[in-house]
């Protein structure tokens, strides 16, 4: 970050026109800022308020005329299946009933006109009996399809062109047929009725079927125009699905021709109405449907007054708003001078506004240019101890290279002087050393590591006078395979510590592919083993950096591991007493480009 400086060296202040100049007029967001916050803060909790208010009152009112046209449905839907129920109780009586069927029987066998009347006054007068006992029963006649003059017996007129076939199916109900709501078939009346018609039991195989209609006003007293002091309408849905009955006054199309399935919404049909189905147990269904306006108008009329307080509480917030701005406007405008005014000086003493608020500000304002000396000079201490770091890491570049030129003229002298094996020690630690310390890079190729590694082990070999012997199990398709540089020294190490010591002791690395593109690297000795408390002990973690000796390149091999392919690598310890130990490590197979990528 650059700071540009002013006269004797102090910060430019971009406030320094003061006031509330032209380069100032962006703060009078302040004041729009302002009249936000106390929107926010007078609107808010009303907004919260009405949400709640509007969901309790909602559910209240949507639960209260809810349950109350439910329970009006119910009542309509239970008188409704009464009707159904009292119609197959007296069409039982006229069709399987042994007295009155024999009646009938008798009439179609007996071919004396003077029998048949006599037959036909009992018939009427058994009809009569029952429509007396039953006063929600209207018409009821015996119908022969097949005879000349279809109609049998009769408690009233009828049309003359009486036709079954026609008349609008609404459910099948305990062996009989119901129809309806349909006009009655009795000449004299054009009510609404439902009507039953059952195959009477007959000896032959005459066809004999017995039609009952509820009374002129049955229909009228189940259906209810008003629920819960709301306008409703009815639907009645029959057996197959299909709409027989709608009384909505603006849509009686949409009902009539067409076919509902079971638990179908209704108002994708009728827009703006709210529906409520009863399906019964007989096989059809009752829908009570409201229009949405008159559902929700108590909730509406509750809704315009919520809305009328929200418009009053806005404009006094406004108000407040404004008033509260011409209340700050003058100490804030000090306030600003002070800070200019400071911009010049940093020790230029505070002058207070006697607002506590803004004296506040301005107390901690003091405290913060404090705060900032302190840290310009800490930023100046920092800078000195960077450059003596950066001289002591030139010094330990400059370190290794001295020791390297000073190897490099001991192996001439050897040579000079005819010290094959002094010549031969040198140059292997040459080597090791510009390994370890003079390359730059920290990804090396797997032939790179392992020349490395037998340059080591030669060195090592020397040292324990040719006591261990090593060898390398190499797969030439890992070669080119790059690794992190110095992974496999450390454990050739462990194994020279745990195996070297003995007699005819022995060393093996093995490289090679595993499955899944992978690489196997193994570092296995002839040793005395160690426990498998202190193998485990070798791969925890030492956040601390208590280890020592071995633990320590274990370590750095198991971080290096973590920090190159994450959870992806493998470190295993094996080792049993007088057996050796065997160090795995199992590692994707990557190239240099992808550990650069």
């Amino acid at each position: 970050m650059t700071l540009k400086l002013g006269r004797l060296g102090q910060p430019r202040n971009p406030f320094r026109t003061g006031g509330f100049g032209p380069r100032q007029r962006d703060k009078r967001s302040l004041r729009r800022t302002l009249v936000f916050y106390v929107l926010i803060g007078s609107l808010l909790p009303l907004a919260l308020l009405g949400v709640m208010t509007y969901s309790l009152i909602y559910n209240v009112m949507t639960n209260k005329v809810q349950t109350g046209i439910e329970a009006t449905l119910k009542q309509e839907a239970a008188s409704l299946e009464n009707t159904i129920n009292n119609l197959d109780f007296a069409s039982k009586q006229f069709a399987l009933d042994g007295g009155v069927v024999d009646e009938v029987a008798a009439f179609l066998q007996e071919p004396e006109v003077y029998k048949k009347l006599q037959i036909m006054t009992r018939i009427n007068e058994k009809i009569n009996l029952v429509n007396f006992t039953n006063p929600y029963l209207g018409v009821t006649a015996y119908i022969m399809p097949s005879a000349p003059d279809p109609i049998l017996f009769t408690n009233l007129n009828l049309y003359s062109d009486v036709n079954l076939d026609k008349l609008p199916p609404f459910t099948t109900y305990n062996g009989g047929t119901y129809y309806g709501p349909h006009r009655t078939l009795y000449s004299a009346s054009d009510n609404t009725v439902f009507s039953v018609v059952r195959k009477v039991r007959m000896d032959d195989d005459s066809e004999v079927y017995v039609y009952l209609e509820t009374n002129y006003n049955q229909f009228r007293k189940i259906l209810n125009t008003e629920s819960y002091g709301i306008k409703v309408s009815h639907l009645l849905i029959n057996r197959d699905g299909q709409a027989t009955y709608i009384d909505l006054d603006d849509k009686p199309e949409l009902g009539l021709n067409a076919k509902w399935k079971s638990g179908q919404p209704l108002s994708d049909t009728y827009k703006g109405y709210r529906d409520f189905r009863y399906t019964s147990t007989q096989g059809w269904q009752l829908v009570t449907l409201v229009k949405n306006s008159a559902f929700n108008s108590e909730i509406n009329v509750w809704f315009v007054q919520l809305a009328l307080l929200a418009f009053a509480t806005l404009g006094f917030a406004v108000l407040l708003a404004l008033l509260i701005w011409r209340w700050i406007y003058r100490p804030l405008n000090k306030v600003n001078q002070q800070i200019v005014r400071m911009s010049d000086n940093r020790t230029t003493p505070v002058s207070f506004t006697n607002v506590e608020e803004f004296d506040l500000l301005l107390t901690s304002f003091k405290e913060m240019k404090t705060r900032i000396n302190d840290l310009i000079d800490e930023v100046e201490h920092k800078e000195k101890e960077k450059s003596r770091i950066e001289i002591e890491k030139l010094l330990s570049q400059i370190n290794p290279h001295f020791l390297h030129n000073t190897l490099n003229t001991v192996q001439w002298l050897a040579r000079m002087n005819g010290q094959k094996e002094i010549d031969r020690l040198v140059t292997l630690l040459v080597k090791v050393l510009q390994y370890n310390l003079g390359k730059q890079s920290l990804i090396v190729t797997m032939r790179e590591e392992i020349e490395a590694v037998q340059n080591y082990m030669e060195l090592q070999r020397i040292r324990y006078d040719y006591e261990f012997e090593f060898s390398l199990e190499l797969d030439e398709a890992a070669m080119a395979a790059a690794v992190p540089r110095f992974l496999l020294q450390p454990l050739v190490e462990n194994a020279i510590y745990h195996g070297a010591s003995e007699s005819n002791g022995k060393v093996t690395v093995s490289v090679r592919t595993a499955a899944g593109d992978r690489l196997m690297l193994v570092v296995e000795d002839n040793g005395e083993g160690i426990s498998e408390e202190k193998a485990k002990q070798l791969l925890e973690e030492d956040p601390e950096g208590r280890r020592q000796g071995l633990g320590i390149g274990l370590s750095y091999v198991n971080r290096m591991l973590k920090r190159f392919y994450g959870e992806r690598a493998t470190m295993q310890i094996g080792s049993k007493a007088g057996q050796g130990t065997v160090i795995a490590i199992t590692i994707p197979r990557r190239t240099e480009e992808e550990f650069h990528d």
